[in-house]
This record gives structure tokens, C-alpha cells and sequence, in this order.
């Protein structure tokens, strides 16, 4: 047989049993950071260090602002209520009177705490924007905010006029829960760089003066000679000197299949060893290592990963410089000019730029956030990283891996043919079930599963013998049977019927009857059966679509050809699939990527749009900005026309939270006044919040945009 039957760890079932508790894993990393001290995009300033140290930090920082968001959220919330309660304006519009001593003051003594309390994250915020020059959501919110409450406690210490206490606290417990709802609704930090060194073991065994000695892998040094027993991960890259035996090293290169390592070859640290027992001389250790060269091929494309400012601050900065002027224009317009007296002309001022910062837009884009986040998750698209998931209405190129995302990762039986009529396909299963059962190799549970699946009684059988590198051998029912791959057909110079399997594309496997070549069965992995359609629905909206894959050439075309793909590139590394998204980035397209290995990473955090499927590893999962739980490519249709629902209620709730400004700012200015009409404190109020409903209506009209 072409490849060992060994017992061998397969990491990719590990990762699929992992992949079921990914939603709720990724739920608790809910952790990304906002404000100018907020809105920074963590995948943008990764770990510093090769072992993400930094990051664990990073990581528990964001825990504790997602915790600071909600205490503060619900401490102001409890002291607004009273604030509400007391307000004259609020006691006016809805038609009771509550009359309670001091009320005023206590007002004013609560919306104190809720301003330096609750407010203190925008106050900050607002500091820090205008530090740098780029005014936006925290200066909207700080200017109005820090008006209100000035200008209210002026009206609580005997000015003339009406306060806005109640403004100023609903305003802060809006914008926290706004806040507070998108830092939940971005799936945080990512641990990716985390995921890449914990594949590495923590131990290694060395080979000294004859004896085997436990050290650290941090001790390890080059020509360092170590032993790699059966099951283990490989824990350097090296070279063998001693022992044979087959290699998983699909999560490292995207092989779909073990290979073959003896004497002389090269080792890959992480790679999982089969049953064989292998002797290897350290090559590379540390930051030389294979593997860390993939991170830091991870970590440089997060670092250059190009940051979209959100739409909310755009709007937020042109708001604030409304405001300001419209505000400053109306005070100089009404006491200057038309002579009013300065207690009426501020409160124009304030009532201006206290409406200037509407409550809806605090919600306009979190709302939506939440909602599509949610509703992707329930159909199957678990979304990380927001704006590239807004982005994803301007995919023009699609990258797919092969190996467990076009195909199912796993070799299945393609055919059985027949040589000697005495026997039917199903006997030869059956005769060659009897001895791969004895193998946990992926082709005898290839075969297992056909013989499952065909209801096939498995036989029992006898001394039961592993050839190395050619395949098994026994007795089954008194019949001397062999099941071997060419290896054996060639060395021992058996004569085989004219083979009818695609070279490089199927592994053969011979069945051997009495020393007769009975048959043969064929492997391969299988597409999975939802490629074609996706692959058909990208083409009808426009997508171009390539396959890249560490898998042979025949494989890839054979791949390409049947689903109908506009292209294919075979026996790529890991740096060269990041080479070809930055290649097409170039030529101006915008591409998304999707994988599901180790060898993935770099290149899904390279592209515009990082797409793993959920029942590859961890370490895909947490590089990619949108992971597809249940494996489908078909949802990478429905995550572009989900994105460009989603984009398209951000803009109009956008249009409906500052659209109102158009009518109130003037009205509240007074440009009517002559003609009686002025919009006062509480009209203006009864405008922000109807503007506030509609955008909370729309926002739940997103969840008809998903099948």
C-alpha cells in the first residue's frame, strides 16, 4: 500500500470535535475594545511577542471594558429613573404633577453622579479626539452632554429657564447600552497567534548518551537528536535519521493525505506522528521554526490589515461641527442681533445642540450589529470581525482551500473493480474489512465506513500483520489475505490487470486473495455535495472563484474542472497562498478567503474577507473575520447578500437618526420664530425619541433579509 497503515492522531478530528463548542468559546472572547480609547480594531495591534503573551492580556483588558460598559450602563440607568421621574419637562408632556422638596436639587445631585460616572467614558473619549484632531462619536456625545448638565446646573442655582437633567441622563444610558451592545455583538481579540504556538508540544524527548531524557521543547537545540513516538506531535522541524513512518501534517500544509517520512526526509514541528517511531535530528528551533514563521506571517498581515472608519463616526463628526456652529450661530443670532435677553438665548443654544446629538444614532449602527450578528449565528455564519463582514458586499474574488472546505477532508471509497469474477464487489469489501479493522490508518476507516454504510457484516480474522509501507495482511475465514498498495505490487513484481483509477487524484488499494490480485478499491476526497451550487451562485452574482491547495496538481484540476471553478493553483505553501491574495489585491479586486488549516492563517488574515469553515481548526477559526459553523460553502452566498442587507439598514438608520436635524436644528434655532413656530425642549425631545423607534423598527426588519 502507497501509505502506511499506522495508527495515527488525526488532528483534524480534533478540531471537529472542538468545532461544536466554537460559538460559545467565541461568545466568551466577545471582546473587542471601543472609544477612540474604544473603536480601535484589535486585530489591528496583535501580540508584540512570538508567544502571544501580550495578547492573553489584551484579551482580558476588553473582558474588563465590556464589564466597566455594563456596570456603568446600569448604575446610570437606576439614577435615571428618578431623574425622569422629577423632570417638570417630562411631568408636562405625559400630564401628572409630583411635587417633592428639593427636587431639583435632587436632580441635580443624581445627574452628577450619572455625568462624571456614566458619562466618564465619553468625557474620555471626547479628550482624546480632540487631542488628535478627529472629532467623532465622543465628541458629539461629550459636547452634548457636558452642555446639558452645565447648563442645567446653572437653571438648578437660579437661572432663568428649563433644565435638562432628564436629557443629559437618558442620552448617557442610550449611548452606554449602545456602546455596551456593540462591544458585545464583535467577536473579540483573537487568540490565533495563541492557537498557532499551543500546537506545539510543551515536551520533547531527547536522546543522550543513549538514554531518552524529558526536557522542554524551549530546551531543544539544533542537532539535538529526539524521539517521536506513535500518536505524538512532532515537537521541531528536523530531519529523520532513523525509523519510518507516515505524517499528518494537514493542518500544517494542507496535504489532505498522511505522509510518507524516513530516513533523510524533513519533519514539520506540530505535525502528528502515525505509528511508527521515528529518530530526527533538530533542525530549527524558535522563531526559525516553521511554524513560527507561519505566525509571524499571521501576525504581519493583522498588523497591515487596513482599518474602515465606521459610518457612525463619520456622521458623528459632521454632527459635532453642526452643532457647534449652529449652536454658537443661534446664541450670537438671538442676543446680539435680535436682542433677546441671554437666558432665552442660551437656551436656544443648548436645546440646538443638545437635539444636534440624537439618541438613535447611539443605536443606529449597534442595533443593527446585534441583530445581524445574532441572525448570522443562527444560520450559520459566526461573524468576528465587523467591517469586514460590511465589507463583504464588495467581494469580486474568492480564494477557497480544498481540503474541508470544497471537499469533506476525509477519503471516502470512489470504486471497487473487480479482477476475479468468483468474487462480487461486496465480497471484496467485506474479505478487506476483515483486515482493516485491525487499522486506524484513514484508508482502513475509509473502507470501514463504505462497509458500514453497505450494511456489510465485517468477518473476524487472524494473525494480523502490519507491512510496513505496503499495507496489512492476514487470515479471514481460512483465506490468506493481503490488502497493499503499489509499493508491494512493485517490489514484489505481482502482476495487476491494467489499472483504471486517476493517477494522483485516487489512492489504490489491492485486494489480494491466496496471493491473487482479487481487486482493487479507490480512494479519494469527495467534494462536498454543496460546492457546485455556491459555486454557481458566486458566478451569478459576478464572483470569481480559485481554488488554492497544497495538494498535488491532478488533484487540484480534477477539483476545479467538476465544480465548474475559473481557476486553480496546485502545491502551494502557506506563504505563497498569502502571496496570491496580495497579487490579486493589487490588481485592485477584493477578495475574500476561505480555509480551514494552519497553513490558511496567513492568508485569511491577508484578505479583505477571512472566511473559515467551522470544522477546521481553531486556529483558522480565530484568523478568519467570519467563520462558517456548519461547514457550508453555500453560506458564503448568504453572508454576501446578508452583508450587503446589513450595510444597507446601517445607512438608513443612519438617514432616519440625523435626518430629523434637518428640520429640528432650524426650528430649534428659531428661523420661524416670527411666524410662531419653535421647536422647545420637549418637542424636540418627542423628535429624537420617534426617531429613536423608527431606528429600532428597522434594525428588526434585518432578520426577514436572511433564509
Amino acid at each position: 500500500m502507497n501509505k502506511d497503515h499506522t495508527h495515527h492522531q488525526n488532528s483534524k478530528n480534533q478540531a471537529e470535535q472542538k468545532v461544536d463548542k466554537i460559538e460559545e468559546r467565541l461568545e466568551e472572547k466577545t471582546l473587542h475594545g471601543h472609544t477612540e480609547a474604544m473603536h480601535k480594531d484589535t486585530r489591528h495591534h496583535p501580540p508584540q511577542d512570538e508567544h502571544a503573551e501580550h495578547g492573553g492580556a489584551h484579551h482580558d483588558h476588553h473582558r474588563m471594558m465590556i464589564e466597566d460598559f455594563k456596570k456603568r450602563f446600569w448604575i446610570s440607568l437606576a439614577l435615571s429613573i428618578p431623574v425622569v421621574v422629577l423632570s417638570p419637562m417630562i411631568q408636562g408632556i405625559v400630564g401628572y404633577t409630583l411635587d417633592v422638596p428639593f427636587s431639583m436639587f435632587i436632580s441635580f445631585a443624581l445627574s452628577s453622579i450619572i455625568y462624571f460616572y456614566g458619562g466618564w467614558p465619553f468625557l474620555k473619549g471626547l479628550a482624546e479626539e480632540v487631542k488628535k484632531g478627529a472629532p467623532g462619536m465622543m465628541t458629539l456625545i461629550g459636547v452634548a452632554i457636558t452642555v446639558a448638565y452645565l447648563y442645567s446646573t446653572a437653571v438648578a442655582f437660579g437661572l432663568e429657564g428649563m433644565d435638562f437633567f432628564w436629557e443629559l441622563a437618558t442620552l448617557i444610558v442610550i449611548m452606554l447600552l449602545g456602546h455596551w451592545i456593540e462591544m458585545r455583538s464583535v467577536l473579540g481579540a483573537s487568540k490565533a497567534l495563541e492557537l498557532l504556538v499551543s500546537m506545539m508540544p510543551d515536551e520533547a524527548q531527547v536522546i543522550r548518551n543513549g538514554e531518552t531524557v524529558t526536557v522542554s521543547v524551549d530546551e531543544l537545540r539544533p542537532d539535538d537528536i529526539i524521539l517521536i513516538k506513535p500518536g505524538e506531535k512532532v515537537p521541531a522541524d528536523g530531519v529523520v535519521t532513523q525509523g519510518e513512518s507516515y505524517l499528518n501534517e494537514s493542518m500544517l500544509t494542507g496535504e489532505s493525505k498522511p505522509v510518507q517520512k524516513k530516513a533523510d526526509d524533513k519533519v514539520i514541528g506540530g505535525s502528528i506522528n502515525g505509528n511508527g517511531s521515528l529518530q530526527v535530528r533538530v533542525q530549527t528551533t524558535g522563531k526559525d521554526s516553521y511554524l513560527n514563521k507561519v505566525i509571524k506571517l499571521v501576525q504581519d498581515a493583522q498588523k497591515t490589515k487596513s482599518e474602515t472608519q465606521r459610518l457612525a463616526d463619520k456622521a458623528a463628526k459632521w454632527l459635532t461641527f453642526i452643532a457647534l456652529t449652529a449652536g454658537f450661530a443661534t446664541l450670537f443670532a438671538w442676543w446680539i442681533l435680535a436682542g433677546s435677553t441671554f437666558g432665552f438665548a442660551l437656551e436656544r443654544m443648548v436645546t440646538v445642540m443638545v437635539i444636534s446629538c440624537p439618541h438613535a444614532l447611539g443605536l443606529a449602527i449597534p442595533l443593527v450589529v446585534a441583530i445581524s450578528t445574532a441572525v448570522s449565528a443562527n444560520n450559520g455564519l459566526l461573524i468576528r470581525n465587523r467591517t469586514a463582514f460590511e465589507n463583504s458586499r464588495k467581494i469580486t474574488t474568492i480564494i477557497f482551500d480544498k481540503t474541508g472546505t470544497l471537499t469533506q477532508g476525509s477519503h471516502e471509497v470512489a470504486q471497487v473493480v473487480v479482477f476475479d469474477k468468483a468474487y462480487t464487489e461486496q465480497e471484496l469489501l467485506r474479505l478487506a474489512s476483515g483486515i482493516e479493522q485491525n487499522s486506524e490508518h484513514y484508508i482502513s476507516q475509509g473502507i470501514l465506513r463504505k462497509v458500514k454504510a453497505e450494511g456489510i457484516a465485517i468477518p473476524a480474522s487472524t494473525k494480523f500483520n502490519y507491512l510496513p509501507g505496503k499495507g496489512l495482511e492476514g487470515i479471514v475465514e481460512g483465506k490468506d489475505i493481503k490488502v497493499v498498495g503499489p509499493n508491494y505490487i512493485k517490489e514484489f513484481g505481482v502482476q495487476v490487470p491494467e489499472s483504471q483509477a486517476e493517477e494522483g487524484v485516487e489512492t489504490v488499494v489491492y485486494i489480494m486473495v491466496a496471493q491473487q490480485v482479487a481487486g482493487y478499491i479507490t480512494m479519494r476526497d469527495q467534494i462536498r455535495p454543496e460546492s457546485a451550487e455556491a459555486i454557481r451562485i458566486l458566478k451569478e452574482n459576478g464572483i470569481k472563484n480559485l481554488l488554492l491547495t497544497g495538494d498535488n496538481e491532478r488533484v487540484a484540476k480534477s477539483v476545479s474542472d467538476k465544480l465548474g471553478m475559473d481557476g486553480y493553483i496546485a502545491n502551494v505553501l502557506p506563504h505563497e497562498k498569502q502571496e496570491k491574495v496580495k497579487e490579486l489585491q493589487a490588481k485592485g479586486e477584493f477578495v475574500a478567503m476561505t480555509g480551514d488549516g494552519v497553513n490558511d492563517a496567513p492568508a485569511l488574515a491577508q484578505a479583505d474577507v477571512g472566511i473559515a469553515v467551522g470544522s477546521g481548526t481553531d486556529v483558522a477559526a480565530e484568523t478568519a473575520d467570519i467563520i462558517l459553523v456548519n461547514s457550508n460553502p453555500q453560506d458564503i452566498a448568504s453572508l454576501i447578500l446578508f452583508g450587503k442587507a446589513t450595510y444597507k439598514k446601517m445607512i438608513q438608520n443612519l438617514i432616519w437618526a440625523t435626518g430629523y436635524n434637518v428640520i429640528a436644528l432650524p426650528l430649534a434655532a428659531g428661523v420661524l420664530y416670527q411666524q410662531g413656530i419653535v421647536v422647545s425642549p420637549a418637542i424636540g425631545a418627542a423628535l429624537m425619541s420617534m426617531s429613536t423607534v423608527i431606528v429600532a423598527i428597522n434594525a428588526q426588519l434585518l432578520r426577514k433579509q436572511i433564509k
